[in-house]
């Protein structure tokens, strides 16, 4: 079985979180959300980049597809 990080999570362990966490406060970018952060939608749309999705729809389904694997990305 692998055990490593899986190559998403291995390219967002290069973000600095807590610098970004200080720049949404700052700008105020998560003042009325209640489930989907800018963090978790950076890593959405990075997602899709990398993956070369095509549109929303496409990367609804992709991360649909690898819902039980979302907390391992990251």
């Amino acid at each position: 079985m692998f055990q490593d990080k899986y190559v998403f999570a291995q390219l967002t362990s290069f973000l600095n979180r807590s610098k970004f966490n200080r720049i949404v406060t700052k700008y105020g970018g998560d003042k009325y959300v209640k489930h989907f952060t800018c963090w978790n939608q950076l890593l959405a749309l990075m997602f899709g980049q990398l993956s070369n999705r095509e549109s929303l729809r496409d990367l609804i389904v992709a991360l649909e597809a690898h819902h039980s694997k979302c907390y391992h990305l990251g």
